[in-house]
């Protein structure tokens, strides 16, 4: 829904890049089975870290096979399967089903009512399966509204929205390790909204859309930056503490790589390209 957070595939090892690649390509996979091609299409990277996590975490039976691709079709692709991986493609339908009405309903898109409409039936089942999970995101996507609405300018509230809705779903099962995965999906929803904010900055400046990053930069535009980097590392600070109290052996160094450096890559890119804008503008 975001993809924001991916892994550092530069920093990895062979064999833990071709255990991502199983993960990502199995996320794939399990959204064919249960929505078809149009469910392939909302592959997410975010939703491929809640798979390794929850996988890692839980250990279900995990199997592995082969299989064609329509992006890669010469060669058949591995990947896994699990319990952790269906219920990770789940919550992919759902975030995308509620993303694509919220465009219908502020822009009118009738091609996000389209996708919407055929991902209904699936997002009904899914509903009956996980009713806690369903409802934080419609009471995520009801206070956004709200916030956007009143035009909120406090990014510690309304981020918080989106952190208690993944911190929901981060949660899978609602036990012992309940507390801990809710803490990391908070912190973490909270970092994916500001650097989804940050991302969109000068689009919604254009645009005249509501971003409540736009006011804090123009009443502190020296302190910005520093303001921006420092609540981007605070929040995967408390990610990681959360992460690390977690029993994780197989799979700790992906899952590291992604909390510790991978969340990065994006915010790393927009500043390199902010400054290329910037030096390209100077006479």
């Amino acid at each position: 829904m975001f993809g924001y957070i991916n892994a550092d595939i530069k920093q990895l090892s062979e064999e833990d890049k071709n255990k991502y690649r199983q993960f990502y390509c199995g996320l794939c996979h399990a959204l064919g089975k249960t929505a078809g091609f149009k469910g392939q299409m909302l592959l997410n990277y975010d939703l491929c870290f809640l798979a390794i996590l929850l996988q890692s975490l839980y250990e279900p039976e995990l199997s592995a096979d082969k299989t064609w691709c329509v992006i890669h079709p010469f060669k058949k692709k591995p990947f896994f399967e699990s319990e952790a991986i269906s219920y990770a493609a789940d919550m992919d339908i759902i975030l995308s089903y509620y993303s694509l009405m919220d465009n219908y309903t502020d822009d009118n898109s009738k091609l996000a009512k389209v996708a919407a409409d055929s991902l209904k039936n699936n997002y009904k089942v899914i509903k009956d399966k996980y009713p806690r999970q369903v409802a934080a995101i419609e009471q995520y996507i009801k206070n956004l509204s709200v916030a956007e609405a009143a035009n909120e300018t406090n990014i510690d509230k309304i981020s918080s929205y989106t952190g208690e809705m993944l911190g929901t779903l981060m949660n899978w099962k609602d036990d012992a390790w309940g507390k801990t995965l809710h803490c990391m999906g908070f912190h973490m929803g909270k970092f994916i909204y500001i650097l989804d904010a940050y991302d969109d900055l000068k689009k919604d400046e254009k645009h005249g859309s509501f971003n409540p990053l736009l006011f804090l930069r123009n009443e502190s535009p020296k302190e910005f930056e520093t303001f921006v980097r420092i609540n981007l590392t605070s929040l995967m600070a408390e990610c990681a503490k959360g992460f690390e109290r977690l029993p994780i052996v197989e799979n700790a160094d992906i899952l590291r790589n992604i909390i510790y450096s991978g969340v990065w890559t994006k915010y790393e890119y927009l500043q390199i390209k902010d400054k290329k804008s910037t030096n390209k503008e100077k006479p």
